[in-house]
């Protein structure tokens, strides 16, 4: 495929800038003059300019550039980075076009194991990152990041607010899961809440997740991509969009998911959407946390243990007898990470599943088992899986 019919080249004005050598600019290969070879990459970072699929936030095609201007000049991160930046995506001549373009883009690079990271553009662009999994043979688990529930069904809503429910009634369906983090009460239908918890799908509105961040890892660890709309995090750190809501995530918890989802080895794609630079402050506040966002992102890859081997001698494992069904609850602890997993009993699952049969969790989860209790991710697991 030739790559060069569907990218353009970054901008002269922001690689010809006076980059230090242990810059993150000067540790990567970019398409300057020449579009990089991906093949043998660990990473590709996309830029989206398309902002048709919303009305209410005009300005956002802008914003790859912006958040490439910033991440450029913070310095490398620990890794062996083997990163490229494929430059702009060239958008289609109408939306659905788009889409296909982001999905074979995607598609390409997953076949070969790098992972895409896609900047700018508005949040129904990840029903494109979706697509590019439909021919991968795989069922996926979809972690989304938003103030909002984008469930909209009305036709004459704008895309960027019913691609969920494109992505629930796409065919064929290979969704396996869905977990919507920081969603605020206020700013959705009690409907919307109530269609995902039907089916089975999780949704923790922000009070939630700021109790006790550390206790969303799991459910970060569980997901294969990554969509994360900046409007989940509060206008005075991220004012960089005309949805920017007063109350939110910080974007200090912004980074701490980054990293959890970085450090996710499941997790092989990843979008961050509706930044607006026509809304930012002078100083460009949003596009520096974006970029810190996708830092921390990458820094997470990097720090990746490959904690796949549940028999070797790098777990622990504790078995837990329970006074209802199932009789025991296997539980795996890393001595390398003091990750959590349990094991969903076998006998209540298909074939089809058994993949999944090892899921993450906590050591709330462990504790609450040892008490008697059938820990609620449990429940969610094998209501999946039946």
């Amino acid at each position: 495929m030739d790559l060069t019919l569907f990218f353009s080249p970054i901008d002269e004005s922001i690689y010809n800038a006076d980059y230090p050598s242990n810059s993150f600019f000067k540790n990567i290969r970019a398409y300057t003059e020449k579009i990089p070879d991906y093949k043998q990459a660990q990473i590709a970072l996309i830029g989206i300019c398309e902002e048709r699929g919303t009305p209410n936030n005009q300005g956002a095609m802008q914003g790859a550039n912006e958040i490439r201007k910033k991440l450029y000049h913070l310095k490398k991160g620990t890794g062996a980075y083997n990163i490229v930046d494929l430059g702009n995506l060239n958008v289609g001549v109408d939306l659905d076009e788009t889409y296909t373009r982001i999905s074979e883009v995607c598609r390409m690079l997953l076949e070969v194991n790098v992972m895409p990271i896609l900047l700018g553009g508005t949040h129904d662009l990840d029903y494109g990152q979706y697509r590019g999994y439909e021919d991968m043979q795989k069922l996926v688990s979809f972690l989304n990041i938003d103030a909002f529930l984008d469930l909209n069904d009305s036709k004459t809503a704008p895309a960027s607010q019913q691609h969920l429910h494109k992505v629930l009634l796409h065919e064929p369906n290979y969704l396996f899961s869905y977990t919507h983090l920081a969603h605020q009460t206020y700013l959705t239908d009690p409907f919307s809440v109530a269609v995902l918890e039907k089916l089975n799908f999780e949704a923790h509105r922000i009070g939630q997740m700021r109790a006790n961040l550390a206790e969303m890892e799991p459910a970060i660890r569980y997901a294969d991509m990554l969509s994360f709309d900046i409007t989940a995090i509060k206008s005075t750190d991220a004012p960089g969009n005309a949805n920017a809501q007063p109350f939110g995530l910080t974007g200090e918890e912004a980074c701490q998911i980054c990293w959890y989802a970085g450090l996710n080895e499941k997790l092989s794609s990843a979008g961050f959407y509706e930044y607006n630079p026509q809304y930012d402050d002078v100083h460009k506040k949003t596009a520096s946390v974006v970029a810190t966002m996708i830092w921390y992102f990458i820094e997470g890859f990097y720090q990746r243990k490959q904690e796949t081997n549940f028999k070797s001698n790098d777990f622990l494992k504790f078995v837990v007898s329970m006074p209802v069904e199932p009789e025991t609850i296997v539980f795996y602890k890393s001595k390398l990470t003091e990750k959590w997993w349990m094991e969903v009993s076998h006998a209540r699952l298909g074939a089809k599943y058994a993949r999944n049969s090892v899921v993450p969790c906590s050591y709330a989860d462990y504790q609450m088992a040892t008490k008697g209790e059938l820990p609620e991710r449990y429940i969610n697991a094998l209501s999946k899986m039946s």
